[in-house]
Formats: C-alpha cells, sequence, structure tokens
C-alpha cells in the first residue's frame, strides 16, 4: 500500500509541475545549434568544472559585450566559453579564454542597474569560425532603435522558471518592445526606468481562456543581445524579482547610447579621429 508520505510527495512534484509549466515558464525554444555563432557564456569555476553564470557577445575579434552587474567586483577568474550549444558536452567548436581586461561602465548605477554596459578584453583574438562570429551592433547615428511593437530577439542559457532550472542547451526567444511610457509606470519600473533602457516581452494566449504565457528573459539571460534585424541594439539587464510577470518584462541597455565609450575604451579609431601615429 502507497505510504501517506509517498502520496504527499507525489502531490508535491505534480504542483511543481503544474507551476513550472504555467506562468513560471519563460517560453522560448532551442536555438538550432551554432546558429547564433556571437554567443558567449561567462562561466565561474566550480570545483573541477566551469559553471555558466552570464551572457554575452563577440562584436570584435577580441571583444565581448556584456553587463556590469555580471562581474561587478571583476573577473576573478571567469572564463569566456565561445562556440557553446550544449553547456555540458564536449563540443569541438568550443574556444574558451581568459578575460585579460574587464570594462565596466564608470556610470553604472546598482541601484536601478543604468548604465549596465560592460566591455571584456579576451586573452587572445577569437578563431573565426560556423560557430564562433562576430555580430554588429547599432551606432549613434547608424539606424534606429525598435519602435514599441516591433519583434526583437534574444538568446542565452538562462533559467527557464522562476525555480531556477536551468537549460544545457541554448534557448532563443522573439519578444515585442513596450513602449517607454509603459515601462515608465509606477505600476511597472516607475523612475527606475531610464532614457537608456528597452523593455520588451511576449504575452502568448491560448485558445481556452487562461492566463497568458509570458515569453521572458530570465536569470543567468543577464548580459545576452537583445537583437532587431540580426544588430544587437540592446544587452539583457534586469527585470522583476520574478521573472515572467506581465508588468515586470525584462530590461535591455540601449547599446547606441554607448558608442563613445565603447569606441574610446576599444581604442577604435573613426574616420573623423585618423591615427596620427604615422
Amino acid at each position: 500500500m502507497v505510504s501517506k508520505k509517498l502520496l504527499l510527495l507525489g502531490s508535491a512534484l505534480f504542483l511543481a509541475a503544474l507551476i513550472s509549466h504555467g506562468e513560471g515558464i519563460m517560453g522560448g525554444r532551442e536555438a538550432v545549434p551554432h546558429s547564433r555563432p556571437y554567443m558567449a557564456s561567462i562561466q565561474v569555476q566550480e570545483g573541477e568544472n566551469l559553471k555558466h553564470e552570464c551572457g554575452g557577445f563577440v562584436i570584435a575579434d577580441q571583444w565581448v559585450m556584456t553587463a556590469v552587474h555580471c562581474m561587478p567586483n571583476g573577473p576573478n577568474g571567469r572564463k569566456v566559453v565561445l562556440g557553446a550549444h550544449s553547456l555540458s558536452e564536449h563540443e569541438s567548436t568550443k574556444q574558451i579564454f581568459d578575460i585579460l581586461e574587464l570594462y565596466n561602465h564608470p556610470d553604472f548605477s546598482s541601484l536601478n542597474y543604468d548604465n549596465d554596459v560592460a566591455l571584456i578584453k579576451l586573452d587572445r583574438p577569437v578563431n573565426i569560425s560556423d560557430a564562433v562570429a562576430t555580430v554588429s551592433f547599432l551606432r549613434a547615428g547608424g539606424g534606429t532603435n525598435p519602435d514599441p511593437g516591433a519583434e526583437v530577439e534574444t538568446a542565452g542559457w538562462g533559467s527557464l522558471d522562476n525555480l531556477g532550472l536551468r537549460p544545457d542547451k541554448l534557448k532563443e526567444a522573439f519578444i515585442e518592445v513596450l513602449s517607454f511610457s509603459k515601462c515608465r509606470r509606477a505600476d511597472y519600473f516607475g523612475r527606475k526606468f531610464t532614457d537608456n533602457m528597452i523593455c520588451a516581452h511576449k504575452l502568448v494566449q491560448d485558445n481556452c481562456g487562461n492566463s497568458p504565457r509570458i515569453v521572458d528573459s530570465c536569470d543567468g539571460d543577464s548580459g545576452g543581445p537583445l537583437l532587431y534585424n540580426g544588430v544587437a541594439v540592446g544587452i539583457t539587464s534586469n527585470g522583476g524579482k520574478k521573472c515572467g510577470q506581465i508588468k515586470k518584462p525584462g530590461i535591455y541597455t540601449i547599446i547606441s547610447h554607448y558608442t563613445e565609450w565603447i569606441d574610446s575604451t576599444m581604442g577604435v579609431q573613426t574616420a573623423a579621429e585618423p591615427d596620427q601615429s604615422s
């Protein structure tokens, strides 16, 4: 005869399954392996293994963009893994780097995550391949940021639900930009939401009258890209205390607001500032 303890355990597991497949699911789908070759996994040493902590994306042959709040106190031995689809499986496409330099934006605010943009200089240039490549990012004057209602996309190895379930393989999501005025409302983010931010998620309705399923980024996706028409326009930054809340969509740092700082940090010479060393 089944004991009362086992029945209670079974009920708890069933309830957890209902929760994890309801509001907690962040939506999205598994990406086609290596279809996003710019994706980076920032990993921390845990015993003899490396554990995914944050995302990032390759913007030049020795540079990865990410979020300040991923490493506010420095690299502390973290590694950058490129060319990954599965975090656990051996993949010949993977390239592992030390962090030579970390540049966190000097005006980052830990109170509201304003200016949440950072640059990692890898210890050596990447080997460009089908699985590892750069992605273009939007520069000031180089185009326009997505309007409210525009479909954008993001990817990462972040949590699938608020119970902290993490995927082994890269996930991607297609979401929609919300208006600045909505994100600035008191019942959304209020004054925490600044001109340097975009907020986005997607509500997916079913035909049964249930609450909408929310597609959103979550813990562990931080530092990854927000893309519009294949160009990185944002950096996954933060959101609510829980992921997948209707009035707490994901917040993304607007990359084009930092063109001057990015160029200065990377030592990029622009047409208006030719190299005078010769």
